[in-house]
């Protein structure tokens, strides 16, 4: 009940602002892992100094930023759960995905690591792991991409977490940064993106324990709203956007160096067909 209330509040801050200035606003649903790293930010503000154009973000899990779009709220979403992003297009909600960047998932936890998963090469061995020894672990529980992504990695590690060790994070539809703090207050594990771990580094005591396996990617796609099911949506001004964003010389090149200055390496790798299609060869 919570998290629809959230969605419902959320679906009303966007309708709001979109009615604000139509035609000079576009509204965008995203993930809110890329919101808090800053990459959303850089990038609707880039846009806005290239082409006088605003766009504003409305942020949400990728279920609850999926469930504003198909009210019509936004015009388009940034989002990281395959699955449901397929769904929503098979529903004919959205005009097809887009690729855009990505980034990897990381397993982090206490610097201790008392479940001794450190280094580990497997993320699967690793959450078979957490789960032998029951190591407290933490779930966002709230249908975002993260969540998402975190469910797949046990059903593929062909287990079926459960209490008491595997917590749920009641609040977890407030992001990433709410769940890393909360599961370094439990001294326990979590499933993170590499910029929202990176992001909230210097509040928190945890450490990345478990990365670069390849089932570990984050994929972060595009889609636009469908005016066939949303009229009210600027589909032409959110078209132009994203073809923006996913230009070798636009978009994909402030995604690229994001980061780099801060943390000394992008925090996201392009990942749009232009962007690969320039790539030297």
């Amino acid at each position: 009940m919570r998290r629809q209330i959230l969605a419902l509040g959320l679906m009303f801050v966007a309708a709001f602002l979109g009615a604000q200035q139509p035609g000079k606003m576009l509204l965008l649903g995203s993930t809110i892992g890329p919101i808090d790293s800053g990459v959303v930010g850089a990038l609707e503000d880039a846009y806005e100094k290239e082409t006088g154009v605003r766009v504003r973000h409305v942020g949400a899990g990728t279920g609850a930023a999926l469930e504003i779009a198909k009210q019509g709220s936004v015009d388009l979403v940034l989002a990281h759960a395959r699955a449901l992003e397929e769904a929503f297009v098979a529903e004919g909600y959205g005009v097809g995905r887009v690729p855009l960047m990505y980034n990897d998932f990381v397993i982090v936890g206490p610097a201790a690591d008392p479940a001794g998963i450190r280094g580990m090469k497997g993320a699967l061995d690793a959450l078979r792991a957490l789960a032998a020894k029951g190591a407290p672990f933490i779930t966002r529980g709230d249908n975002s991409g993260t969540h998402v992504a975190e469910r797949d990695l046990w059903i593929k590690a062909g287990l079926k977490p459960a209490a008491p060790w595997y917590r749920l994070f009641e609040k977890g539809a407030l992001g990433n940064a709410a769940t890393l703090a909360f599961t370094d207050a439990q001294n326990a594990y979590t499933l993170m993106d590499r910029a929202s771990y990176l992001g909230a580094r210097k509040n928190i005591r945890l450490e990345v324990l478990v990365e670069g396996d390849e089932v570990l990617l984050n994929h972060i796609s595009l889609i636009l709203v469908n005016p066939a099911r949303c009229p009210q949506v600027d589909h032409a001004g959110a078209a132009a956007f994203l073809a923006w964003l996913t230009a070798a010389d636009k978009g994909q090149r402030i995604i690229a160096d994001f980061g780099k200055d801060r943390y000394g390496q992008a925090l996201f790798i392009p990942e749009s067909r232009e962007w690969k299609a320039a790539a030297p060869k």
